[in-house]
């Protein structure tokens, strides 16, 4: 069972809201919120989406001391894996070194960010990923919608590319922020 709940951000209001309940009703010992600087999702003002997501969770009732923002700063590239990191570091910082976490994402990304956190974190930590889809989605499949579709295929691509090159990253990333 995972203890930690990785939230990205980045998926909006609705998403977030999803994640408490993922973390409710899994009994998870911490929540985790990852993600760079905003584009508008949350606000007509930048902030950043590990604490927007952070705020948003304990408004929810997510006990505070449950919950470990882990916001970068330069997401222009690499942002999964720079959140990955983000986290990780956030996580030894608390001195937690979780044997298993939950990457919550948003459907199409979910492989992919699976794959990422599982590369960061090592053969330490089993990682797993709550695939959430929006609501709007409802029961249609997804080749009945050209967005969706397009969403499939631009995220098997990345997925692909991050399986054999790493996403164009250098080992020395791994540091940074």
């Amino acid at each position: 069972m995972a203890e930690v709940l990785v939230v990205e951000g980045w998926i909006g209001r609705e998403g977030v809201r999803a994640a408490a309940t993922e973390f409710e009703e899994h009994a998870y010992k911490y929540v985790a919120t990852s993600g760079g600087p905003t584009s508008g999702r949350w606000e007509k003002e930048r902030s950043n989406y590990a604490e927007m997501a952070g705020l948003e969770l304990a408004e929810l009732g997510v006990p505070r001391d449950k919950i470990i923002v882990a916001p970068c700063r330069d997401t222009e590239t690499h942002r999964t894996f720079k959140s990955a990191a983000a986290v990780l570091r956030a996580l030894a910082a608390t001195h937690l070194q979780p044997k298993a976490l939950n990457v919550f994402t948003y459907g199409p990304h979910a492989r992919r960010s699976r794959l990422v956190y599982a590369k960061v974190f090592g053969s330490e930590t089993d990682v797993g990923v709550v695939a959430w889809k929006p609501p709007e989605y409802g029961l249609e499949p997804w080749w009945r919608s050209s967005q969706r579709a397009k969403e499939l295929l631009s995220e098997s691509v990345g997925y692909i590319f991050e399986l054999f090159l790493n996403s164009g990253r250098l080992t020395s990333d791994t540091a940074g922020n």
